[in-house]
């Protein structure tokens, strides 16, 4: 049976929440500005610059569907409330399940909204380019890698964002060796950037007769996603070596056969970037030159360089001690991450994408400065 009174303490409890969300989130303002931009909209001459008003009309989606999501959990929250005072005051328990699941709902948005609020980086907003690499280990590492794959594209799935395949290189009896895919949504980059790193399994390995563990290792790369007119990169051509190949695997399902798929290798820095999503060679090489640019300005930025020529050389180790984050399936199931020290004993739920605890947690140690204990 489902106490009602302390579905209704913890409703108390959310309110203030609500209030403090409603600050962080600048709803106020939000609303302010979308007054602007909807007088801007309906005055003479606002289609007269195409891509003036084009940007105005993104913007006022953009506030209207931030407002209009915390208008809805007040509204929901009024909604909740009001049956739990009607339903002990009736003695009635059988609206029980379905306020503890909208209490249930309510939070996770609320949680959701609270990780928006974390987000102040310059390119937080940006789409992202995720890449997927197996780590040494054959077989088994390929496997982990196409799980992690899986897990990243349900949690997309989950948000509501859009995923496109560049690039996946099929493993050789299972599982993926890389892959590159493009994530479109908003803040998809600020969300996601906590994934970047070394992703470690520990399990007791299908593919080993004799039921040993394993232990196995894949990378995640996560850049944002940045604008070519936004960046102020030299390419030298005489630095780019450029490899033409068949398009394959998940990533060439749907393109023809041809040797159409494009790598561009970074020679002064050893960055490797493909694309396979495109049926010219042209349009292909120009995804390629555009996550390249991405992943250099990134790194200058990141490493704090005065010119991308200061890049001397992006290659991660794949293995023990660098991991960001543990999977662990057996003898116990845990997901722990070694940054923050946050962790889900529910693994199955993790594999499926339910990464928001993970991310908050990361977002909520960026902005306080506070770091796990391990």
């Amino acid at each position: 049976m489902i106490d009602i009174s302390a579905l209704k303490v913890r409703l108390n409890d959310l309110k203030p929440r609500l209030s403090e969300l409603e600050a962080n989130l600048g709803i106020e303002a939000a609303r302010d500005e979308l007054e602007r931009l909807h007088a801007q909209a309906a005055a003479d001459g606002f289609w007269d610059d195409i891509e003036k008003s084009r940007t105005v009309l993104q913007r006022t989606k953009q506030l209207e569907s931030k407002v209009e999501s915390f208008e809805k959990m007040c509204s929901d929250w009024d909604d909740l409330y009001t049956v739990c005072e009607m339903a002990i005051e009736e003695g009635d328990d059988s609206m029980g399940e379905d306020i503890q699941a909208g209490c249930d709902d309510l939070d996770e948005r609320m949680q959701t909204a609270r990780m928006q609020t974390l987000l102040s980086g310059e390119y937080d907003r940006n789409n992202a380019l995720l890449s997927f690499h197996a780590g040494a280990g054959g077989t088994e590492a390929q496997d982990w890698c196409e799980m992690l794959y899986r897990m990243y594209t349900r949690w997309v799935e989950r948000h509501g964002f859009k995923y496109t395949i560049l690039d996946y290189q099929d493993g050789d009896e299972a599982g993926l060796k890389s892959a590159d895919i493009q994530i479109e949504g908003e803040n998809a980059y600020g969300l996601l950037k906590s994934e970047n790193g070394v992703h470690r399994l520990v399990r007791i390995s299908p593919f080993d007769s004799s039921g040993r563990r394993h232990t196995s290792f894949s990378a995640v790369e996560v850049i944002p996603e940045i604008d070519d007119d936004s960046m102020d990169v030299e390419i030298r051509p005489e630095d780019i070596e450029m490899q033409v190949y068949r398009s394959s695997g998940a990533g060439g399902q749907h393109i023809n056969k041809t040797s159409s798929a494009v790598r561009l290798i970074h020679k002064p820095t050893g960055i490797v970037v493909a694309s396979q999503q495109e049926r010219s060679q042209f349009q292909n090489k120009e995804w390629c030159m555009k996550m390249l640019r991405s992943k250099l300005v990134e790194i200058k930025e990141r490493e704090h360089l005065e010119k991308i020529s200061d890049i001397k050389g992006v290659q991660q180790k794949i293995e023990w001690g660098s991991q960001i984050r543990s999977y662990v399936f057996m003898p116990y199931t845990l997901a722990k991450d070694t940054r923050t020290g946050f962790e889900n004993t529910n693994i199955n739920a993790v594999m499926d994408g339910e990464l928001d605890g993970f991310i908050n947690a990361y977002l909520t140690m960026l902005a306080t400065g506070a770091k796990a204990e391990n």
